[in-house]
Parts: C-alpha cells; sequence; structure tokens
C-alpha cells in the first residue's frame, strides 16, 4: 500500500474551494459528470457516474474533509483528508490519500492529478 500528497494552488478563498468539494452541483461541474454527493457524514457518495465511491467520514467547514474511497469489492479502504489553508493567493488544497494498492498507484495518481486535483483548477480559473 502505498500513500500519495500533493498541494495543489488555488485563485480563490477556502470557503469558496470548500463550497466546490462539498455541494453536488459544484461537484458537477468540475467533475463533468453524474455526481451524487451530501455534505453529512456518514454518507455516501459517487463521482464520475460512480467511477469513484465512498463514504463521507468528517467535514471542517472551510477547512477540512476526510472520506473513505473504496477500491474493488474487498479492498481495504483508502482514506482522502483534504485540508484547505489560506494563502495569499487564496488557497493552498492539500490533498492526501492513503492505502492505495501499489498496483493501481500509478494509474489512479495520475487521474487523481489530471481529473481530480486538474479539474478543480481549471473550475476556479475559469470562475474568476
Amino acid at each position: 500500500m502505498k500513500s500519495f500528497k500533493k498541494y495543489l494552488p488555488l485563485p480563490a478563498p477556502p470557503e469558496e474551494v470548500y463550497l466546490a468539494l462539498t455541494k453536488a452541483q459544484s461537484i458537477q461541474l468540475w467533475t463533468g459528470a453524474e455526481v451524487e454527493f451530501t455534505e453529512e457524514p456518514g454518507t455516501e457518495f459517487s463521482y464520475w457516474d460512480g467511477d469513484i465511491v465512498g463514504k463521507n467520514i468528517e467535514f471542517e467547514p472551510n477547512k477540512k474533509i476526510v472520506q473513505q474511497w473504496y477500491f474493488g469489492e474487498d479492498g481495504e479502504p483508502s482514506i482522502v483528508t483534504i485540508k484547505l489553508h489560506e494563502d495569499k493567493k487564496g488557497t493552498s488544497l492539500e490533498f492526501q490519500q492513503t492505502n492505495i494498492p501499489d498496483e493501481d498507484y500509478k494509474d489512479f495518481t495520475e487521474g487523481i492529478e489530471e481529473y481530480f486535483l486538474g479539474g478543480l483548477a481549471d473550475f476556479f480559473e475559469i470562475e474568476l
């Protein structure tokens, strides 16, 4: 199992980034696909028509989101922690994921960078 950590600078305040990550309509805008999401611990979510599914664990408004992402049928869930740090240019988003299966690591992290983090980056540049 491996871990992945990446920082993404975004030109918007943490409040706006948090909304983009926790409101289904906003998530749909930057992912460009069907989303099921409720900002409530214990609820299950689905991004990209079910390509990524998991469970919401914790929400700290404008600061932190903790989720479990599922791998396969019986794979151990992976923990994703997104922290929002205020900085001069807006927000530094810290994306951290643990328990990524070794054989999936390359494909998975490339997908995260391109679609999840890349989608967010595009969304905020278009919005400003």
